[in-house]
């Protein structure tokens, strides 16, 4: 299940994957947002009214596939980096996936990047063809891998060049990381503060929470939830399945306080 592992099932990705014959047209945005959070900047980038949200601001994000040209303006903008671009027409044997990218260093035009599927499993080595800076206002970057065409459905990150440390050669619990690499959005924790209180003892989801404020902003840890428990999973040696996660208390997704007032259905 998406809430367990975070990891889309296939009935989740073809309720937002286009046609077959749409990607065989060119370059088109899929939107991989599945949980409904007070979010919309996506809607608000694209220029061509491509992508929007039904309902109030907690709805899911719809691409209108036939407006939308793949311009990839959208990606930099969604704060839950789940937004890509492909273009299965980039040549007969490759296609291009733009994908959000927020680590350091950033790989170079012309290297090697180690490509990652949704679950974090490596699937090769395939060249950079393009690095697109979000600028001093967003931190995230634009990377373009061309992959093989397989592969083009499968493929949504990349390994930074040597961004795997030895843990042996570093502080208890800790990785050389950005300290910039944010895992709470909402509340600004960043991936060392996480680290920091794991290894100062705390084991789950709810103590980490209390003692950071990670997880207790508008979208209520539906993003950085499954990011602190890979990171105890990692630490402690232990399945994501037995790591424990947080309370989950009515309501479960954000609500007017209007809809309190007038009673019904929320």
């Amino acid at each position: 299940m998406l809430i367990n592992t975070g990891i889309p099932t296939k009935e989740d990705l073809a309720k937002v994957d286009p046609s077959a014959e749409r990607l065989a047209q060119g370059p088109v945005a899929i939107v991989e947002c599945f949980q409904e959070i007070p979010c919309n900047p996506c809607v608000d980038a694209c220029k061509r009214n491509a992508i929007n949200i039904e309902g109030d601001i907690n709805g899911l994000p719809i691409v209108d596939f036939e407006k939308c040209n793949g311009c990839g303006v959208c990606i930099a903008h969604c704060p839950g980096l789940a937004i890509f671009v492909i273009d299965k027409t980039y040549s007969e044997s490759h296609a291009v996936v733009r994908l959000p990218y927020e680590f350091v260093p950033l790989p170079e035009k012309g290297q090697l990047a180690c490509a990652l599927n949704r679950a974090g499993e490596e699937l090769g080595n395939f060249e950079v063809v393009r690095v697109i800076s979000g600028g001093a206002k967003n931190k995230t970057t634009t990377i373009w891998l061309a992959v093989p065409q397989d592969l083009a459905m499968e493929v949504r990150s990349i390994k930074a060049p040597n961004s795997a440390p030895n843990i042996q050669n570093s502080a208890p619990g800790l990785q050389s990381s950005p300290t910039d690499t944010l895992i709470c959005r909402c509340e600004d924790i960043t991936l060392d503060e996480i680290r920091r209180v794991i290894a100062d003892g705390y084991r789950t989801i709810d103590e980490i929470k209390r003692v950071t404020r990670a997880g207790m902003g508008p979208c209520q840890g539906r993003t950085c939830r499954q990011l602190i428990a890979q990171e105890l999973s990692r630490h402690f040696g232990i399945p994501m399945e037995e790591v424990l996660m947080s309370t989950f208390r009515p309501p479960v997704k954000p609500v007017k306080l209007g809809s309190f007032v007038k009673g019904g259905d929320l």
